[in-house]
């Protein structure tokens, strides 16, 4: 977990609530608990049992229930109040007002519930941020020593969720993984496009669809660092970009962020970076939110659940 302790001693500053959905997961319950003992942050459990020293809420009995029913349907105008109650008795819908009402900084869920029902209940009740329309993931990538420089780490997206993204989805991956890197990397982002192609190397309409999502980005977010069409390797090595791109490029050569025109290369990217590599990849972590929504893989482990529920509320 050497990537995020720099995520972790700041965490241990002021401890915050994360909500964990999924109650009844021994693994949730197990990094509940070390949340908690190890000062990290406030662990907030949905579900009807009781854990000593850790705050537990049953949605079923809750409170919370009628405010929340009551908060959800005033943003939906094709569900009553009876309906919206009936919905946020559910944990994901429940973990999810709480988020947006502030009752707690982060969701942590996927231990027990596929992505795709995370990613509804997200969107259905803390909602995208303002400008950005596609729900994505990132991976934190941390390199142990990246060409003989020692460490390094990188934002990779999309790697888990858009598995064929359009230009204008992609350009709202950039920029949410641009948001995401500017609070975990300290460093300014650094966003390259990436393609089987460097600018203009190859013709293909799956290099004018990168092309296109960097123009509409660069449109969206004029003061970004982001470029491309980059070949990966002219993306990371200075020596390799400065043989293949022409002219400047705030990126080329120095990338920190990388955009995956698929769900196949960034998968197969993250995945090889990890292996061949030695790299630890933490995630993947849901992006584009208006406050943090973070999944998990079902196989997840207590440290991975650990490690997403720190850098989730390093987002916040």
């Amino acid at each position: 977990m050497d990537a995020i302790q720099p995520l972790i001693a700041k965490a241990k500053e002021s401890p915050r609530r994360v909500v964990l959905p999924e109650g009844a997961d021994g693994r949730i319950l197990e990094a509940a608990r070390r949340l908690k003992d190890d000062g990290i942050a406030e662990p907030v459990l949905l579900g009807p049992g009781a854990v000593d020293g850790i705050s537990c809420i049953d949605p079923e009995t809750s409170e919370d229930l009628d405010r929340f029913a009551e908060a959800y349907a005033a943003q939906s105008a094709k569900i009553d109040a009876k309906v919206a109650r009936r919905l946020v008795r559910k944990p994901l819908y429940f973990a999810g007002m709480m988020v947006r009402l502030s009752d707690a900084e982060a969701m942590i869920a996927g231990a027990a519930n596929p992505t795709r029902r995370v990613i509804e209940a997200g969107l259905l009740t803390v909602g995208l941020k303002d400008g950005i329309e596609t729900p994505s993931s990132f991976f934190l990538i941390a390199v142990p020593d990246f060409q003989g420089q020692g460490p390094k780490s990188f934002v990779f997206a999309d790697c888990a969720v858009n598995i064929d993204p359009t230009a204008e989805e992609l350009a709202d991956i950039a920029l949410a993984s641009a948001a995401s890197a500017e609070k975990l990397l300290g460093d300014q982002p650094r966003v390259a496009m990436l393609s089987f192609s460097t600018q203009g190397s190859a013709s293909h309409e799956r290099v004018a669809k990168v092309t296109r999502g960097l123009e509409i980005a660069k449109c969206r977010a004029p003061g970004l660092a982001i470029d491309g069409e980059f070949q990966a390797d002219s993306a990371l090595i200075a020596a390799v970009a400065a043989n293949k791109v022409k002219g400047k490029s705030p990126v080329a050569g120095q990338a920190n962020v990388l955009i995956f025109p698929d769900l196949d290369a960034g998968n197969i990217g993250y995945k090889l970076t990890q292996y061949f590599g030695q790299a630890q990849a933490v995630g993947p972590v849901l992006q584009g939110f208006a406050k943090p929504v973070a999944d998990l893989s079902r196989g997840a482990s207590v440290d991975d659940i650990i490690a997403t529920a720190v850098v989730a509320l390093a987002l916040a």
